[in-house]
């Protein structure tokens, strides 16, 4: 089976949907059983030149397609969204042509901007991570499709309610490769490693510094953590950035920045607690995200500390984590030193986080579910 994946993304990427489409491909291309995957992306300027593959730590068995488009997108800044516009439609002008002279069996895309392809191609699979605005407009597209895969409940209960068959709908919370945390270092030789110090309880998240993902929630709650506890942030765009290095003189917080996707195993090794802020405010957050972090704090086998919202509920509970209201510092506070002051808690709910991780959520247990559901 011949698979085309296509995304309008740069590749690599310091956000979390290039580990998501890379492990999408690497765990859908198996040679044993003649699947054959080819991700084709825009040719777009990038500051980061190292090697897709082993920018994300994975193998090298599909194919990368790059094909041109007026890449006006690093001038938002004078031009807003016209830059996206344009980027868009010249990618989408040169991937028509390149899918004329192609008859791949699956069309797999995760870009609504290519969903009026499915008047033509009836093979395409397209998957959801929010609810598309102006619905309407693209309803007949997503009833032309062969199948629609979306990653909550709630994302697929909006699309049944608008008129898509439950029948073309598949739930597929994101994944994890449980090898890549499985790193056997200690949590001293892993602070040694990122020069963390050894004589702090650190409390960590990962990835991006958007508001609904609830880090200045975290931010405020560092004011009501006791001294020897330090808070650090690994992620971030450049502007995301230095806009909490200047929080940094204010709370007790430290902004690493952008780390390669190959080095997060060692910072969740050296933490002692894992959060997931998110907050309820809005419906992406509260409703339709499936955090790749959270999978990967489960792998880490840490005790999280998230926020009690319908998406997190999803894969986390109590017997997994300490769930708190979200956007409450002072809770998420008291959540952070309830697991510090209780091992048996922290013991508990990271061996279960694990065991549900491992058993649940993993790429190949998601690529089976896909395979699966279409008949594929």
């Amino acid at each position: 089976m011949r698979l085309i994946y296509i995304s309008n993304a740069r590749i690599p990427t310091e956000k979390a949907h290039g580990i998501h489409i890379m492990k999408m491909c690497e765990v859908l291309a198996n040679p044993t059983e003649k699947v054959e995957v080819e991700l084709v992306i825009p040719r777009r300027f990038n500051k980061i030149k190292e090697n897709p593959f082993k920018y994300y730590g994975i193998n090298s068995n599909f194919k990368i397609k790059k094909l041109p488009c007026l890449d006006l997108i690093p001038l938002d800044k004078y031009i807003g969204y016209l830059g996206l516009w344009t980027e868009s439609v010249t990618f989408s002008f040169f991937l028509f042509w390149y899918l004329l002279f192609k008859r791949p069996d699956i069309i797999y895309i995760r870009d609504k901007f290519f969903l009026p392809f499915a008047f033509f191609r009836k093979n395409i699979i397209f998957e959801a991570h929010t609810f598309p605005k102006n619905f309407i407009f693209y309803l007949p597209f997503l009833k032309s499709l062969k199948g629609l895969v979306v990653i909550t409940q709630k994302l697929k209960e909006l699309f049944a309610e608008r008129g898509i068959s439950t029948d073309k709908i598949l739930a597929a919370p994101d994944g994890v490769d449980i090898e890549m945390f499985d790193i056997h270092i200690s949590m001293q030789e892993a602070r040694k490693k990122l020069g963390l110090p050894q004589d702090k309880k650190i409390v960590l998240y990962t990835g991006h510094l958007y508001q609904w993902k609830g880090v200045d929630v975290l931010a405020e709650a560092s004011r009501y953590l006791p001294e020897n506890i330090e808070v650090y942030f690994v992620g971030g765009t450049e502007e995301d950035i230095k806009s909490y290095q200047i929080l940094a003189t204010r709370y007790r917080i430290h902004v690493i920045g952008h780390r390669s996707h190959s080095e997060i195993p060692f910072w969740l090794k050296a933490a002692d607690v894992l959060i997931l802020p998110n907050s309820g405010k809005e419906d992406i957050s509260k409703y339709w995200t499936s955090p790749l972090k959270m999978f990967e704090y489960m792998a880490a086998e840490k005790p999280i500390v998230a926020s009690d919202l319908p998406s997190i509920r999803e894969v986390l509970n109590e017997e997994n984590a300490v769930l708190v209201e979200p956007d409450n510092p002072t809770a998420l506070a008291k959540g952070v030193e309830d697991i510090l002051k209780n091992s048996k808690l922290s013991e508990k709910i990271s061996k279960k986080a694990y065991v549900d991780v491992a058993e649940n959520y993993t790429w190949l247990r998601r690529r089976k579910k896909i395979f699966e559901f279409f008949n594929l």
